[in-house]
């Protein structure tokens, strides 16, 4: 008996639904049209936005030790700002898909943006600490709608072959090129920088000033970024739905002159009205199956890799090494995290979402052994440190491109927030039982334990369909998933 969800192939009923229906009139155009310029701008929009939210992500952490020295906080009220932070993303995370599904992927994606450059000026003239967890809050709302909206977004404005890895992409700006600058980006503003910003009295603040300015860049930007057809469709909204067509099919994203082509249809009675918006529909039935498999394998995965990122400095300063070489190992770590979101976006296009996430998942459960019990050199700390975040940045992409692709259209904002969330969770509750591990039984047991989760997360993916090759009405079709 497996367990493995199997996707029944489409009954002449569905068949001749998708045909008709305007979501299978959009699916045709989109695997129509060639990935071109529109595309690129809409994803280097999304790409920006992921990059500068992760550049946000770690900032507080970059001026933790100003901020003790200058204002006299303690560890556990820096601690207390992080919490704070990732308690703000998961509300966050939860609103943005509730508003994706209700309002529109552009909207929802928008409004994370202005919460975000708000929360970051909020820190950036904070005047004491309880405004400053004020402003963390803030951020934090906008920090965890931005992927959710963005993964959503990008997974329904291109053809079926281009579109896991289009979706994965968005990691190499996030995990991966945003996890190496932003300590370099940090060293400069605070340290050779320093003096010129008014030294470390007011440095700290330039800093969330300075990533403000190109978040308003992407903000303006986003003026030119359209709705998805499929959302717009699926409100019945169809003359909106075939100028986002036509400027996708032109490759521009603005046309004042633009000649419509009709690509969907006026609506028929074959289609019948509208779907209405029920978020509880990911809770009930194969979405439920589905959300609880990739929730278990999100919060293994990211739980792991925040579990390593936020405590791989104290593990090597207790191996001997300085606080320098700490950080300048992890720094260099993470420059496998970049390469695995590259190879993810690679993976997505050729080969299935089980495959990579099993694999991967087992690799990334023998590198944390492996650096468990075997990285003692410098060299073995970067060999296998490196291995183990090219594994995790290959499966944290991977479920970037299969999350949105679970769901239909009408709940897939809200469900793919609801998956990502778990990151949320796992990243605030693991480090704590990984620092008790930690200090009780040593760097050897922690490695241990989440080799372990890797090994869960293996099996957990088993029970997730397989999506590779579909479009997105092939994976959720009318007989599998009823409409209310």
């Amino acid at each position: 008996m497996t367990t493995s969800e199997s996707v029944p192939p489409m009954t002449s009923s569905d068949a001749t639904d998708a045909s008709r229906s305007s979501s299978g009139a959009v699916t045709r155009a989109l695997d129509a049209i060639p990935f071109n310029r529109a595309h690129k701008l809409i994803l280097a929009m999304v790409l920006f936005g992921a990059f500068f939210d992760v550049m946000e992500e770690n900032a507080l952490g970059a001026i933790g030790p100003t901020l003790k020295d200058i204002w006299g906080i303690s560890t556990p009220q820096l601690a207390l700002l992080q919490t704070i932070t990732i308690s703000a993303m998961i509300i966050g995370k939860v609103f943005a898909g509730i508003v994706g599904d209700y309002r529109g992927r552009r909207y929802a994606l928008a409004f994370n943006l202005v919460l975000y450059c708000f929360g970051a000026l909020v820190c950036a003239l904070a005047p004491n600490y309880l405004v400053l967890a004020i402003g963390r809050f803030i951020v934090g709302l906008g920090l965890g709608g931005e992927i959710a909206a963005g993964m959503t977004i990008l997974s329904e404005l291109v053809a079926t072959k281009y579109r896991g890895a289009i979706v994965a992409s968005l990691n190499i700006g996030a995990g991966g090129l945003g996890n190496v600058i932003s300590f370099g980006f940090a060293a400069m503003v605070l340290g050779p920088l320093g003096q010129f910003f008014g030294g470390p009295e007011t440095s700290w603040r330039w800093m969330f000033g300075l990533l403000v300015l190109p978040a308003l860049m992407v903000m303006f930007y986003r003026r030119y970024l359209p709705e998805t057809p499929r959302y717009l469709v699926s409100r019945g909204r169809h003359d909106e739905a075939n100028r986002v067509l036509s400027l996708l099919q032109a490759g521009r994203l603005h046309d004042d002159q633009l000649v419509v082509t009709e690509f969907v249809p006026p609506k028929t009675d074959v289609e019948g009205p509208a779907p209405k918006v029920h978020l509880g529909e990911v809770f009930q039935g194969v979405l439920l199956r589905r959300t609880c498999a990739l929730a278990v394998a999100s919060w293994m995965t990211f739980g792991a890799q925040i579990t390593v990122l936020v405590l791989m400095p104290t593990i090597l300063v207790e191996q001997g090494f300085t606080v320098t070489k700490s950080l300048t190992f992890t720094m260099v770590m993470n420059f496998g995290s970049l390469f695995g979101a590259v190879a993810a976006t690679y993976a997505a296009i050729h080969w299935p979402r089980r495959l990579v996430m099993t694999v991967g998942a087992i690799a990334a459960c023998l590198s944390a052994l492996a650096f468990g019990t075997l990285a003692s050199s410098a060299a073995t700390i970067l060999l296998f440190g490196g291995a183990f975040q090219f594994f995790v940045l290959l499966l944290n992409s991977t479920i970037f491109a299969w999350s949105p692709e679970l769901y239909p259209t009408r709940v897939r904002a809200f469900g793919t927030a609801m998956i990502a969330v778990q990151g949320n969770v796992a990243g605030a509750l693991a480090p704590i039982g990984a620092g008790w591990l930690l200090d009780s039984s040593g760097m050897g047991t922690v490695f241990i334990v989440i080799s372990g989760m890797y090994a869960v997360m293996a099996v957990a993916t088993r029970f997730a369909p397989e999506t590779h090759g579909r479009t997105l009405e092939e994976i959720n079709p009318t007989s599998l998933l009823p409409r209310s």
